[in-house]
């Protein structure tokens, strides 16, 4: 790590304040040689720490300079390994919970950009969103000056996100745990002053569980790593096909571009016959439909609103 690092560290603890210029400068030294380092990295986050209000410019930096340390500083690049994900959460876990909301949209931003996350990391960025929902206290409550029991428009944005990340449980579909979680933010806020944003969400998010479809199949780490090797083997036509299709490669279902390499395309009717499928909600689906709804003892206008959209998008009836 340069002494410009420390010495800033130093300065910011003293007078809690950064200028556009100081963090400038950070850009310019951090990303000289094309990384950060683990000591620039502790380096950030001490100067974070240290900062009494962040601004946009150091908010930005915050978020850029960590993601890539975390995301691209080790093979395969990428990912979010569990070492990595379990040092984040230890640095900038105060008394169990995420004071700034830099350090939250850092969270957020990991899950967006990365292939994966590990779960753990996922589950305790979405628990900091819902104990500021459910006690009025946190990174989104403005120092806890805003009513508790209720979901902002701010929380709103930030659960869809994390939940419809590209390195969540189920890319671009929800969990069955990631419904509960909705259904169980929807009963502990029922009644209150939500923003409009919210209702949306919970509908959007419960019928995708239950209606929805993605042919999405997580790689893991170790897999991706294999799969790297394989796309450098010059000697590979399949090689030399994956390099052109470049990151996103990565991205979709592994077999499926392999087919596509072999001239073997996937059958349209069959993926519309998927689709269909996916799109009737089962009996299993049904029994954990009236289990939710039977927590709070009423049809509430949350329910009513997803029951609605499940009869448009599925034809399903209660």
């Amino acid at each position: 790590m340069s002494m410009h690092f420390r010495e800033l560290a130093s300065k910011v603890a003293a007078d809690g304040l950064i200028t556009p210029d100081e963090i400038l400068s950070l850009r310019r030294t951090g990303w000289s040689d094309g990384q950060i380092t683990p000591e620039e990295a502790e380096a950030i986050f001490a100067i974070n720490d240290a900062i009494d209000v962040p601004t946009n410019e150091w908010s930005d930096y915050f978020v850029e300079a960590l993601g890539e340390f975390i995301i691209n500083g080790v093979e395969p690049r990428g990912y979010v390994s569990e070492e990595q994900a379990d040092w984040l959460i230890a640095r900038i876990d105060h008394n169990g919970k995420v004071d700034s909301l830099t350090e939250l949209e850092l969270l957020v931003r990991l899950a967006e950009r990365a292939l994966s996350v590990p779960q753990d990391l996922r589950v305790y960025a979405i628990a900091q969103i819902k104990h500021a929902v459910l006690t009025g206290v946190g990174p989104t409550r403005s120092g806890g000056t805003l009513e508790k029991g209720n979901v902002t428009k701010a929380e709103a944005d930030l659960l869809r996100r994390l939940l419809f990340a590209s390195g969540s449980e189920r890319p671009s579909g929800i969990s069955r745990s990631e419904a509960e979680l909705l259904y169980r933010i929807k009963d502990a806020t029922l009644g209150a002053n939500n923003a409009p944003e919210w209702k949306q969400l919970f509908v959007q998010g419960v019928g995708n569980y239950l209606a929805g479809f993605t042919s999405y199949e997580a790689i893991s780490p170790e897999r991706a790593a294999e799969l790297e090797k394989f796309m450098k083997d010059s000697r590979s036509s399949l090689g030399g096909f994956a390099r052109r299709m470049g990151k996103s490669f990565l991205r979709d279902n592994f077999y499926d571009v392999i087919a596509e390499a072999l001239g073997k395309k996937s059958d349209g009717a069959d993926l519309d016959a998927r689709v269909a499928k996916a799109r009737e909600v089962d009996v299993t689906e049904q029994t954990w439909l009236e289990g939710q709804i039977d927590e709070n003892g009423q049809v509430d206008e949350y329910d009513q609103a997803l029951l609605d959209f499940l009869a448009e998008e599925s034809g399903f009836r209660r």
